[in-house]
Formats: structure tokens, sequence, C-alpha cells
């Protein structure tokens, strides 16, 4: 049963979002949402974006008929419309960067609105840490970053989608051996859908996924990792959804830390990203897509191993892997001139 099912959802989202990105593509053309080249982008020609409309038909169609319905999932569904339309509004018009965030805090709070939080974790020397009302606001933020961890890390061709779809596997996995079938068939459904579209989004490009996908796919990624790995009360079990999102969660960070110390907006675009890094190292953008996405693979393993560790050897590997991301930025300048060389204080 398990197996016929998970073919049947991920088929449904696979089949439509290849039949409706096509017609999206035309939809991107006529109301505008180009995405037009400039000094930081990688592409040379303007290209249609907005794909991820039909990532986002093809997941919500594959949940509404396949899965069973509850208020939650009507919730997240109702999340993701609400950042669809900013989504959309932000490929068409270029909305404000505020904008855009309250966009996706609008979108997070619905489903933690109905009980979708991590509640407690469970203490490593015995007994229960609630987090008490603390729980919404660390869930909307978890939400909200992870929707704009997936945002940064869109700058090659292909690389947002296929990252997605291969954190939506290894949470989906973690889900299973937890009991949320919800969330492990939410996670083949997103699955199908971001392969399709890979289909028409690897290099060369022939559509992009603009905001309308990049922040749709942070969004579901960013709920199944709290019903399916995060809920769980164990609390190495949070570092799951950590590990196997580590690319575009400390790719974020760094490009925070980056931009802090050197002085700039942290809101200001820059081609410090690690896909910018790989590239400057002299790989094409399809070696590059393809380091990053074996990188992926690598830490979504680790992080289902992670789970058969007590806490003090899974506390340790982590540790270990935290250092290595580290040294590793720190190499091939993902932290930036100014932090690679211990500078704490920048003279403008």
């Amino acid at each position: 049963m398990l197996v016929i099912k998970t073919f049947q959802i991920f088929t449904l989202a696979l089949i439509l979002t290849l039949i409706l990105t096509p017609m999206v593509k035309k939809i991107a053309l006529r109301v505008g949402a180009i995405d037009i080249p400039d000094a930081r982008k990688v592409h040379k020609t303007p290209i249609p974006r907005m794909g991820g409309l039909a990532i986002f038909w093809g997941f919500t169609a594959a949940v509404l008929l396949l899965l069973p319905i509850d208020q939650k999932v009507l919730a997240i569904l109702a999340g993701s419309v609400v950042l669809i339309i900013f989504g959309i509004l932000d490929d068409v018009y270029s909305l404000n960067p505020k904008v855009k965030l309250l966009g996706q805090i609008m979108a997070a709070v619905i489903p933690v609105a109905f009980g979708i939080k991590v509640n407690y974790v469970t203490n490593p020397f015995g007994g229960l840490i609630w987090l008490g009302d603390a729980s919404y606001f660390l869930t909307i933020f978890w939400i909200v970053a992870i929707v704009n961890a997936i945002n940064l890390i869109d700058g090659l061709d292909g690389l947002a989608s296929g990252t997605a779809a291969i954190s939506a596997v290894f949470i989906g996995i973690a889900a299973l051996t937890r009991g949320n079938e919800f969330a492990y068939y939410a996670a083949i459904a997103l699955t199908g859908g971001a392969l399709a579209f890979l289909k028409f989004n690897f290099n060369p490009a022939e559509i992009f996924l603009g905001d309308t996908g990049s922040m749709f796919l942070g969004y579901c990624l960013g709920i199944l990792s709290v019903l399916g790995t995060a809920k769980s009360p164990t609390l190495i079990s949070i570092f799951v959804p950590v590990l196997v999102m580590a690319i575009p969660i400390f790719d974020t960070l760094f490009a925070i830390l980056r931009r802090f110390f050197a002085g700039r907006p942290i809101f200001k675009p820059d081609k410090g990203h690690l896909h910018h890094c790989i590239l400057d190292l002299g790989y094409s953008q399809r070696k590059t897509v393809l380091i990053i996405y074996l990188l992926n693979i690598l830490l979504g393993i680790v992080a289902l191993y992670v789970n058969l560790l007590t806490f003090t050897q899974a506390a340790l590997l982590i540790l270990i892997i935290l250092a290595a991301i580290t040294f590793g930025a720190q190499k091939i300048g993902v932290l930036g001139e100014s932090l690679s060389k211990g500078k704490t204080i920048i003279n403008n």
C-alpha cells in the first residue's frame, strides 16, 4: 500500500507539473514576469520566471486528490496560497523586500495558528523542555528562514528546484520513520513537482522558479520539516532538518554575516554565495549545480544517520560537520574577505 500510494502521489505531481510548466511559461511572458540579466546574475538573456506556479498546482492537486484532508492540511494550503500571491506580485512587479517579508510571515502564521508547531523537546539530562508561547514565534521564524534560504540559493539553473527535491526526499524518509504519513506523502508530492520542473529549469533553463516557486518550495520544506522531523520530541531530531537543508541555511547565514561585517545592507544581493564561489573556481554552471546536489545528498545521509547515534555521539558528529562547513566556506570565499581575514571591525 505504501509503495502504491507513493507511486501515485509522485506520478500525479510529476505529470501535472510537466503539463502545466509550458502553460505557466506562456502566462509569465504575457504578464511580464521576466528575469532580466544584470551584473550579479549568471544568465545572459531574458528568461520567464514564475515557474513555481506549476509546481504549486501539481503539488496541491496531488495532496487534495490523494491524501486525507483536515483543518491542518487546509491551513498549510491556505498559507501556500498567500505566499504564491506575493510571489506572483514580486515576479511581475518586484515588491519591496519588506512587503515580501510581510507576506512570508502572514503565510507562516496560518499553519502555526492551527497547531503546526514544535511544542517541546526532550532534555538530554531528563524530562521535557516545554516551549510554551515561544513555540509560535520559533516555528514562524523557522518557516520564514527556510523560505528565504531557498530563495537566496536560487541563483543557478536548477539549483533551488534540485536542492528542494533532494531535501524533500530526506525529510520524507525521516517523517516516515517517525510515523508521520502525511508529511512523507506531501514530501513525495513536492519531490515529484520539483523534479518535473527540472526538465525545464536545468541548464540551459527555459523558465525560472521565480520568487513564486522558490518561496513556495521553502515554505513547504519548512512546514514538512516541522511536521516530520523537528516535531519529534528528541533534541537531536531538531538537527535533522538543519543538516538536510544545511546548504541553503548556512549559505544564508554566511551571506548575512558577510554583508554585515563588510558594512553592506544584509538584504542587498551580492556574488558571494556558495554557487558563485564554486563558479569562480572554474567550474561550469552544470558542474557547480551537480557538486551542490552531491553535497546535499551527503548531508541528507548524515542527517538520517544521526538518528541512530547516542546524544553524545550525535552532538560530536554535528560539531565536526559544522566546523567542516565553516572551514570550507572560509577557504572558497563564502565568508567574504572581512571574515576570512579575521576582521571584526569594518571601517567604511
